[in-house]
This record gives C-alpha cells, sequence and structure tokens, in this order.
C-alpha cells in the first residue's frame, strides 16, 4: 500500500519499474542484514600455542576468545586448529582439510617453530603465502588475521630480524590484519610462562587472548554490521 501511494504520479510502465526496483531494493538490504546476522566461523590455525600446550583447552587463547564472543552476545565460533610442533609447513599440509568446513575469519598462528628450527625465513614465508591463498581462494570474503612473532636474540641478529619482518611483509601484500606481536606482554616475563619459557601460563594466555582480541573484536563488529 505504502509503495503504490509513493508511486502515484508515476506513468504505468515508471510505476512499475520502480515498484520492482524497490521490491529488489529491499531484498538485497534483507540480505545484506541476514549475512549480517549469520554466525561466523573464526579458525586459529596455529602451533602449541594455539593448542594450549600445558594448559587446560578451556585455557589457551582460543578457547577465551569464544568466551570473549559469547560474552559480546554473538553466536560466532571459534574452531582451535592448532597442533603442537607444527611448523608453517605442516600447517600447510591440513590446510586443505580445515577448508572442507566454511570460515570466515582465518587466524594464522604459525611459524614460531620454524624460527627455532632454523628454518630459512623464505620457506616460512612462501608457506604462509600459500596457506593465505589457498583461503582466499575458497572463500574470496575470508578475512586474515596474521599473528606476529619474534625469535630469541640467541637465533642470530640477522636471522632474528628478518624473521621478524616476515609477518608485516605478509599483512602488507594480503592486505590482511596483523597482530604485531602474539606475546606482547607475555614474552620473557616469568611470572607469565611455563618453566621452558616458551609456553604462557594460564594468565599469560589471558594476556594473548587480549592481543587478539584487540584485532579480532572490531573486525566482527563490522562484519556483525554488515560494512566490508
Amino acid at each position: 500500500m505504502k509503495i503504490m501511494q509513493f508511486a502515484k504520479g508515476f506513468a504505468p510502465g515508471k510505476c512499475a519499474a520502480l515498484v520492482l526496483l524497490l521490491v529488489l531494493s529491499g531484498a538485497a538490504m534483507s540480505a545484506t542484514a541476514a549475512a549480517a546476522a549469520e554466525a561466523k566461523v573464526i579458525v586459529v590455525l596455529g602451533d602449541s600455542l594455539a593448542a594450549g600446550l600445558g594448559v587446560e583447552p578451556e585455557e589457551a587463547f582460543p578457547a577465551l576468545l569464544q568466551s570473549k564472543i559469547d560474552a559480546a552476545g554473538w553466536h560466532d565460533t571459534v574452531i582451535n586448529a592448532g597442533v603442537s610442533g607444527d611448523t608453517s609447513a605442516d600447517g600447510l599440509g591440513r590446510v586443505d582439510w580445515l577448508l572442507k568446513r566454511r570460515l570466515d575469519v582465518l587466524i594464522l598462528e604459525l611459524g614460531g617453530n620454524d624460527g627455532l628450527r632454523g628454518i630459512p625465513v623464505t620457506t616460512t614465508k612462501t608457506n604462509l603465502q600459500t596457506i593465505i591463498d589457498r583461503v582466499r581462494s575458497k572463500y574470496p570474503q575470508a578475512q586474515i588475521i596474521i599473528a606476529g612473532m619474534k625469535m630469541p636474540p640467541n637465533m642470530g641478529a640477522a636471522y632474528t630480524a628478518a624473521f621478524q619482518e616476515v609477518y608485516p611483509e605478509l599483512a602488507a601484500e594480503n592486505h590482511a590484519s596483523l597482530i604485531p606481536f602474539l606475546l606482547e606482554g607475555i614474552g620473557g616475563q616469568p611470572e607469565l610462562n611455563q618453566p621452558d619459557h616458551i609456553h604462557p601460563t594460564a594468565e599469560g594466555h589471558k594476556l594473548v587472548a587480549g592481543n587478539v582480541w584487540k584485532v579480532l573484536e572490531p573486525m566482527l563488529e563490522k562484519m556483525h554490521a554488515g560494512k566490508p
């Protein structure tokens, strides 16, 4: 009724076209709203940090991200695809299997084990880039978050500098979001790390989750608002 009143005064042909346009616009808006309201799937592809080595599964940062999402009132799901000991090559080897299920956000948390093993930086970067390429090929609209990592100084100044640059370079080259250093505020703090000085304690994981949430939360807000 309202559409017809608005269209009153237009020639019959133009009136029909206007009504059709309004109907299609309404359908497009409904589709956008439905897409925004749809629960998102966030996959954390990582190593022992994501897997939560040495802590309970519910204490690892991916589970803490799920708690933050639940508290925000969203119905999104975090999938923890962390495997202890995984290198970038290992992650690449199983990414196709992970992509059998839809994902909306990929948190790429790999490379730390590459660095500790002295794997060439170019190899690590190529593997991470290939993972991103495969995700974008299967799900072009997927958002990518790259979790930056640093190496201890005993790996040598040249190697540690080159390794650290991999993550911001990948983020810039792929228009991806970047967590500059996943362990910011945790690395080098004995009280927040287990005896191996590598893996966070339960308290450390809370801070890791906070570092990720700074990037993930605004991303999810935009996605649920239907913004690009």
